[in-house]
């Protein structure tokens, strides 16, 4: 086992973003120098974190990567990321486990927007809030994230799960507007409120635990189980996807 740790340093602009994409488990095999961004300089790794390397390996699946500092201005850390381990023991930013297809990210604080974007695999826990389009597409893209899974304690912001194609997402609070909005598949599963949730819908499973406000009329009732309302839709576009839902609906 190889732990690698990177302290954040102090910043003269702590709000300039830095592009990390390269803080990725197979990164640390061997030794050479890692970039990074920060605003429109490029830097290296050791300019903007201590770096601490414990123990030699030669599979990223038996590397831990640690962060550690105020890391909520790095972006898309563990991107493309296929085997290992990546722990952040406060926030983290946009973009984080984009096209993610293995191994395991852990985020102990919150996570800003688009996190586990167009994901294939692999599984992401934030112990915090999530920000707006988890689990999403980007902007103009008709497929989100497609396998693998985001479990997420805290709650989310809008358009969760937006083209959601494979893979599941699980919301132990609320979230926000449009959540599971054209849905292709996979499952959604929210145990707090939503609002507006699988508008325009066409396959895959929506669970809504808590409150739905201003549900959409544009879904068929088909039955109910275990006391909650089951629903077939969304029929405005001949879907076929499941929307089930707690029995009290705002």
């Amino acid at each position: 086992m190889m732990q690698v740790t990177l302290t954040m340093k102090p910043r003269a602009k702590p709000f300039l973003p830095i592009e990390a994409e390269m803080i990725n488990p197979m990164n640390f095999i061997g030794s050479h120098d890692l970039f990074v961004w920060e605003g429109n300089k490029q830097k290296r790794l050791e300019d903007i974190f201590t770096v601490r390397k414990e123990g030699n390996v030669n599979s990223p699946e038996n590397i831990v990567v640690v962060l550690r500092g105020d890391t909520s201005r790095v972006k898309r850390v563990g991107e493309y990321m296929s085997s290992g381990t990546i722990i952040v023991e406060g926030d983290i930013g946009m973009h984080c486990g984009n096209f993610m297809r293995g191994g395991f990210i852990e985020i102990h604080g919150n996570a800003d927007g688009w996190l586990g974007r167009e994901m294939r695999g692999g599984s992401i826990l934030c112990h915090g809030n999530v920000g707006d389009y988890c689990g999403s597409g980007y902007r103009g893209e008709k497929r989100g994230m497609r396998g693998g899974k985001i479990e997420v304690t805290g709650n989310a912001g809008d358009y969760l799960g937006e083209y959601l194609t494979g893979g599941e997402i699980h919301v132990h609070g609320n979230a926000g507007m449009f959540a599971g909005a054209e849905m292709r598949g996979g499952c959604l599963i929210i145990d707090g409120d939503a609002r507006i949730p699988a508008a325009n819908m066409s396959k895959g499973t929506c669970i809504i635990r808590g409150e739905i406000h201003e549900m959409l009329p544009t879904f068929e009732r088909i039955g109910e189980k275990d006391g909650m309302m089951m629903y077939h839709g969304d029929v405005a576009n001949k879907g076929k996807g499941e929307l089930i839902v707690k029995s009290k609906i705002t």
